[in-house]
This record gives C-alpha cells, structure tokens and sequence, in this order.
C-alpha cells in the first residue's frame, strides 16, 4: 500500500461491520498499522460488531447512518479524511424482492448524503464500492463479459438501488471535481458472511439436515472472487487509481448455483439429496462475467486464491464457527422458496397465460 515515506492517514469505512466492510478494515490495520480508520455501521439486521471484534482499542467505531446528514457531518468534519470507502448498502436481491424502499434510502439517498457530507469536508477520495448486477445479466453463450463502458441495465430492485448510486458518485465528479473511484465487484465468498446469502445458506443449511434451495434456472452462473483479493483490489485502486475512474474486479471463475452446491455437500461428505429445487427469485438473473483486464494492466492487481480452494475454505470457515452464524439465522427476513406466494411472482405468472 503506502511505503514508509509516506505519513499515516486517515481512513473511513463505512458498512464497516458487514461483511466485505469488516474484512476489509482487517486488512487495512494488518497492512497500515499506522493509519487511523473509522468504521461506521448502522448495525441493521445484516451488521454485526463481531465481525470486527479483535480490534478493540484499534480502530474508531461510530453507530451512524451514512443518510444522517448532521451525524455524518459531526463524525468527518473538523478533521482530515484521506479516504472514504463505501461499502454502506443494503444488499441482498432476495429482500429487495420485498422490501424495496429500504434498498433506495440507503443505497441512493444515502450515498447522496454521504457524497455531499465528504464534497463539503473535503475528503481526499471517496472510493465506491458497487456490483456486477449493475449491467443487468448476460446470455450464457455469450463470449465476453461485461466492460467498464457496458450499459446500465438493471433488472432487480438491489441492481436498479446500486446503479443509481454509481450515477451519483459519477455526477459529483463531473459537477463538483470530487476525486473519485468506482468498483464494480463480482460474487465474494469469505468469513463473516450474513448467512442469508448463498454460499452461507448452503453451508449452515447442509449442516443442519436442511435442503440447499437452488433456483430452478440451475444452469445460471457467477463469477466468484475471494473477499480476500477484493479487499486487496480496493486497496490498489484508492493507492493507485486513477481520478473518475471505474475498474472492475473479477476472476474470470464461473461456477453454476448446482457447482456450488456439490462443492458444498462434497467438503461437508453429504449426500445429493439434500439439493432441492425451487421457483427462481422474480428479476432473476443468468449471467454476470467482468472484464478485469483494466484493474490488472493499470494497477498490477491479480487474484492470489483460486475458486475451489477459497470455497472449501469458506465452506469450512463456517463448519468452525457455528457460534458466530447460529445466534443470525433467526434474523434472516426472507425465504428463497417463497416466491410462488409474492405478488411479482404470480403476476408475472398471469402475464404468462396471456400471452398466446
């Protein structure tokens, strides 16, 4: 990251106790002992202070909302911020299905509150972390992903959240000269994962004797990448990348969701019949693939862990710490075999017979 030259800065982390957030404050404090870092949390029902427990005495921790104006103004005024990094979002495409307005206060009017809060501050950089999801899905023949130029289409109420939010962090560059960078990160896999996501709730599921619910459009695919290397890949981009610029970090790794599922009972020694097939989620998509060839020409960055061995790793992450998963499965808020029963499924249902 810095070389020694350099003095210590000051780091701000916000969803800094989810899941990519707190590992990524980890991996801050192990490679720049001497930077300051705060870390800001809503602890909504996906937060979890554990998640950065070791760090006590270490790090500055702030309960804050990025969409409350005068708290963020108190935490990042008066002071100089090097570097805002925001990982702040509501995430999970299953509940945006049901719950959309929380999506666009926190990902769009938040970020909005945040942006301005850093604009009027004066931040040294605000880095944005966004998805995949945002360009919409790609056929599974196709022969190229997507490129930091592919459109926008967004096909979920999580992608449609997360987009506008990328259009906000680019039009406070162009209207106000805010430095800024973007990413646009492919499927993590990691410790410290809310277990409503699907790696986690195919782990925590198979231990329980539960069914590994897979979608029913089983031969669609992911991208994956260990959090490990996107947390070395936002390094690189706020040390080294450019102004205004967008990067996307992916691995080129595809797996469908019933590889994953096999990799799972495979670690795990369970039977395949613990795989069950359910509706697909409405908006569901097929395909996401990057083109990461930019973030790897400009900035020298490449992914050090290779797919099955990051998932077996995962997979047993979790087999280890039950203690840490089992008190969260009561606050997971949706059920992925439910969607036979939620008005977007069974309109689209009708539109169906309709058609001739």
């Amino acid at each position: 990251m810095t070389d020694g030259g350099e003095m210590p800065r000051t780091i701000v982390v916000t969803g800094a106790a989810g899941f990519i957030g707190g590992n990524l404050v980890r991996h801050w404090r192990a490679a720049e002992p001497a930077d300051t870092i705060i870390a800001i949390d809503a602890l909504t029902y996906a937060g979890d202070l554990r998640n950065l427990a070791g760090l006590e005495g270490e790090i500055e921790f702030a309960h804050a909302d990025i969409g409350d104006e005068e708290r963020m103004l108190a935490l990042l005024g008066g002071r100089e911020i090097d570097v805002v990094v925001n990982l702040a979002a509501e995430s999970h495409n299953s509940l945006a299905v049901v719950e959309p307005e929380r999506f666009f206060r926190t990902n769009v009017l938040g970020t909005q509150v945040l942006l301005d809060v850093c604009r009027r501050v004066g931040v040294g950089r605000f880095h944005h972390v966004s998805t995949c999801e945002v360009y919409g899905d790609l056929p599974l023949d196709a022969a190229e992903g997507f490129s930091e130029t592919s459109p926008y289409r967004p096909n979920t109420p999580y992608s449609a959240s997360k987009a506008g939010a990328d259009h906000l962090v680019r039009a406070y560059h162009s209207t106000y000269g805010m430095p800024v960078t973007i990413s646009n990160c492919a499927n993590n896999h990691g410790p410290y994962q809310f277990p409503e996501k699907v790696l986690p709730l195919f782990v925590t599921n198979a231990l329980a004797g539960r069914p590994l619910p897979m979608y029913a459009s089983t031969r669609s695919r992911r991208e994956w990448i260990s959090v490990a290397d996107h947390c070395a890949a936002i390094a690189a981009i706020v040390e080294r990348g450019t102004d205004g610029a967008t990067y996307h970090v992916g691995t080129g790794e595809e797996a469908s969701i019933e590889e994953l599922a096999d990799l799972v009972l495979d670690e795990l020694a369970l039977p395949a019949s613990l795989k069950t097939v359910v509706p697909d989620r409405p908006g569901h998509d097929r395909r996401y693939l990057l083109d990461a060839r930019r973030i790897r020409q400009e900035l020298g960055w490449h992914p050090a862990v290779p797919f099955e061995t990051g998932i077996r790793e995962t997979i047993r992450w979790y087999r280890d710490h039950r203690s840490w998963w089992e008190p969260l499965l009561s606050r997971r808020l949706v059920t992925e075999d439910a969607w036979p029963d939620h008005p977007a499924a069974r309109q689209r249902e009708e539109a169906g017979r309709r058609k001739p």
